[in-house]
């Protein structure tokens, strides 16, 4: 069984990486752990303080490192590798993967092969949306507004694309049409009703992402 270390932006990250990735990836012979990033109450922290935790990760024999956090909640002044460079990338998925190959050149050569970077386009409530059924099957008639979740499925093409403003994240919509929505308890709940399978053909970003996760192959 080969290693799989997902450092997570919080509690929320890390149940869907045990409730719905780990089983996922285990018909790949893939283990999954799923720590917290250090030094935070549940949030990104500065990328000096990821890297140094993620380089750690690496250093422990033959594990392989990814992560699963919001690109929403990257700020400047967390000084990611590229960041300031790829504002000028207008393409958002373009952007993404030049952030991934900044990251990743970032890292110690001795171990940088087996670093996977990710960062969700534009957080992790976008994946909720890959089929809103789910909120009318677990909530109740008076405690969901469809409407506004099918607003949202409708203007964007696919769910990672949904507006990252301070006020039409996925977030905000989710809890603009649910009071009761709560991304701890919720989360994960959601997403295993859902299915990986349907957020995989829904998400091209996440989807890419777990295929490379699946393909995992040690020397």
């Amino acid at each position: 069984m080969t290693r799989l270390i997902i450092v997570c932006e919080g509690p929320t990250e890390h149940e869907f990486c045990m409730d719905v990735l780990a089983g996922e990836l285990s018909k790949s012979d893939i283990t999954v752990d799923a720590p917290l990033i250090k030094r935070s109450q549940g949030g990104i922290v500065s990328w000096d303080v990821l890297k140094r935790q993620i380089v750690r990760h690496l250093h422990e024999r033959g594990a392989y490192v990814t992560m699963l956090m919001d690109y929403y909640g990257i700020k400047d002044s967390y000084n990611f590798p590229g960041w300031e460079e790829g504002k000028a990338i207008t393409d958002k998925t373009k952007k993404i993967h030049f952030l991934f190959e900044k990251m990743k050149n970032d890292m110690p050569q001795e171990v940088a092969s087996r670093f996977i970077p990710y960062i969700q386009l534009h957080e992790f409530e976008c994946l909720l949306f890959s089929n809103i059924d789910v909120f009318r099957a677990n909530f109740g008639k008076d405690e969901v507004d469809m409407g506004i979740l099918q607003s949202a499925v409708d203007e964007f093409p696919n769910p990672e694309d949904i507006n990252n403003t301070p006020y039409n994240a996925p977030s905000k919509r989710l809890l603009r049409a649910s009071r009761n929505y709560d991304k701890v308890l919720y989360g994960s709940y959601l997403a295993i009703d859902i299915g990986i399978a349907r957020i995989m053909e829904k998400c091209p970003l996440f989807n890419e992402w777990v295929t490379i996760l699946k393909s995992i192959n040690p020397a």
